[in-house]
């Protein structure tokens, strides 16, 4: 089944936790803090496969963890990253933020993207000791991991689009020039799904033809297999437009070529402003005069016009020429921009927002990094307490409190832990 749509979900793994450990050894006095830092979480990255060719095994596996990183040991021992977990996906695959619809990532190359970052192994106690704070007991979690839902839309990577009518010979055409098998019979939406072909022109050079199924009037809103398909013409240079000009099932081939480029101009504006060729098929059941009209009107539109007979090979050569001198000339396949999306979380507090609320008085103060930061902190040891609100203070909390009215006296809450505020 051609699947060309998936939403899943994504966690990249959390960094591991610093250990708290002191050195113990017979003889040794004062041995010290020697707690490890966590190992990193393992970052979530895709990869472009040239043996996939659909998204169908998303169909059955939705989420996606990586590994966390191995705690911290003592003995100042680090604890071990994690390794990346590769998504293997088809080349031309565009990757979503599903809640917003920004662009992450375009993968239509052979480099590997990162998507989800693993968050940073927390430090141990062994990095906070100093002069003043020999033994320090306390150490930092590991940050999480990046997590993400995301949608991932297939857009086939090809040169040329054939765009037509069902029935007008769109698959018979790609199976004369290249080397696929799409089905042909003689009955409307035989193909069911895209099919690529790479045709090649002796002692020049080869391009990739897409046959792209199901365009009828309304495509672009749902009829036929048109909306499904539509997508996978946005990133082909040249739109090749296949027509019966013979008008054999009683449709006038003018009309037809005026309502298929409606469709692709109400899909996407700029679709129907690349270069296009129109091919004439069927030229075996036309009169001369069918032929001579259609030509006239298409020349008068600016197009090149070219007669073939699709299945016996008829005046296809001067049609692939042509073709294969306009792709010379034309800018590379479209590779969309990305949008921008913060993915990296391995600081504390960072773009983190700040909520404080009045709740009766008591000063209610709330943060994704906060929670993680009191989850760290000995508040009976007070060189941690120290660390907590310096923490506090270089963050951007107190001031916060400030904003929100907080005055000497008035009662902190973060997360069930109650403070006296204190200017």
């Amino acid at each position: 089944m051609f699947v060309d749509i998936a939403k899943i979900s994504i966690k990249a793994g959390d960094g591991g936790n610093g250990a708290i450990s002191f050195h113990r050894e017979k003889y040794v006095t004062s041995g010290g803090p020697d707690g490890g830092d966590g190992g990193k979480g393992g970052n979530i990255v895709f990869k472009a496969d040239s043996n996939l060719s659909t998204l169908s095994d998303f169909r059955y596996k939705r989420k996606y963890k990586a590994q966390n990183g191995e705690d911290g040991k003592s003995g100042r021992r680090f604890g071990k990253s994690a390794e990346d977990l590769i998504i293997r996906v088809p080349n031309g695959t565009v990757i979503k933020e599903e809640e917003t619809g920004r662009i992450i990532a375009d993968i239509s190359s052979d480099e590997s993207v990162v998507i989800a970052r693993g968050g940073k192994g927390g430090w141990g106690n062994a990095h906070f000791a100093t002069p003043t704070r020999q033994a320090p007991r306390f150490a930092k979690p590991g940050m999480p991991g990046e997590e993400l839902n995301i949608q991932l839309e297939l857009k086939l990577l090809a040169d040329v689009g054939l765009v037509g009518y069902p029935n007008v010979g769109k698959s018979t055409l790609i199976s004369v020039v290249s080397q696929a098998k799409p089905i042909i019979a003689n009955y409307h939406f035989t193909t069911l799904s895209p099919v690529l072909g790479v045709v090649v022109i002796k002692d020049k050079g080869s391009f990739v033809m897409a046959d792209i199924p199901g365009l009828i009037e309304g495509a672009a809103e749902g009829a036929g297999l048109g909306h499904e398909f539509l997508r996978h013409i946005e990133r082909c240079r040249l739109l090749v437009h296949v027509v019966d000009v013979s008008g054999s099932e009683g449709r006038d081939p003018i009309d037809d070529f005026n309502s298929i480029n409606n469709e692709l101009k109400e899909f996407d504006e700029d679709i129907i402003k690349r270069p296009m060729i129109v091919v004439g098929n069927k030229c075996d059941l036309a009169t001369p005069e069918q032929i001579e009209d259609f030509k006239c009107y298409i020349n008068e539109k600016g197009y090149d016009f070219f007669p073939i007979i699709a299945p016996i090979n008829y005046d296809i050569d001067p049609l692939l020429n042509k073709i294969y001198e306009l792709l010379s000339k034309l800018p590379p396949i479209k590779k969309y921009q990305i949008d921008g999306i913060k993915l990296d979380n391995t600081s504390i507090g960072v773009d983190d927002e700040i909520k404080v609320t009045n709740n009766n008085g008591v000063y209610v103060v709330e943060s994704k990094w906060l929670l993680r930061l009191i989850n760290s902190i000995n508040f009976d040891d007070y060189e941690s307490l120290q660390y907590f609100q310096k923490v506090l203070i270089k963050r951007g909390v107190m001031d916060c409190l400030r904003k929100a009215g907080a005055k000497d006296g008035d009662i902190v809450s973060i997360y069930n832990m109650e403070f006296d505020f204190i200017d």
